[in-house]
């Protein structure tokens, strides 16, 4: 029963980015040629636009014409994904939602490798490379899971300051205070 739950949750995030995915990639194969360009605000065109676009690399258009090898790639990966979810913390939320989104990125652009033969790419930005919501899910992803590493490692860091913090406080509770000197002290000294 504990795996239900963990799937479902997986299921969900995963299944939210693959299904606006592809609803964004039909949207554009639809009502765009393709290399066809759309914004409806022009002065807007030199910096982002709509452009409908295919790509047989990875994310950004990188490694083209390696369709064969991302494809078993992201069946891999996603695999890996699937059987390591639920041995995850459920209290390591950054690293979940990291393998969500990144799962949800791999399968909404498997799901193009295995039905066109290719990617469907429509967010330019810039001179920066064609991509889509399953680019920039994986991408995301990635971000995520960078955060939760920094996260740890000042929680961890902000722990051991605080046990050494308390290491000198106590060490300092046993050691004699030197205070000041007694009367005691001045009437030999005379």
């Amino acid at each position: 029963m504990k795996y239900w739950r963990d799937y479902l949750g997986l299921l969900l995030m995963s299944g939210a980015v693959i299904a606006l995915d592809q609803w964004t990639k039909a949207l554009v194969r639809t009502h765009l040629p393709f290399g066809g360009i759309w914004m409806p605000l022009d002065w807007l065109t030199p910096y982002a636009r709509i452009v409908h676009w295919y790509n047989t690399g990875t994310a950004f258009g990188l490694f083209q014409n390696g369709g064969m090898v991302f494809t078993v790639l992201a069946f891999v990966v996603s695999a890996l994904i699937i059987y390591y979810f639920p041995r995850t913390s459920p209290r390591d939320w950054t690293l979940r939602v990291a393998m969500a989104l990144q799962l949800g990125g791999a399968i909404g652009n498997l799901i193009d490798r295995l039905t066109l033969g290719k990617v469907t790419d429509f967010i330019s930005i810039g001179t920066f490379p064609v991509f889509n919501l399953a680019d920039l899910s994986i991408s995301v992803g990635v971000g995520v899971l960078l955060l939760g590493a920094w996260l740890k490692d000042g929680a961890r860091i902000s722990r051991r300051s605080k046990q050494e913090q308390a290491s000198v406080e106590k060490a300092s509770e046993k050691s004699p205070q030197a205070g000041p000197a007694s009367s005691s002290d001045e009437a030999q000294g005379e």
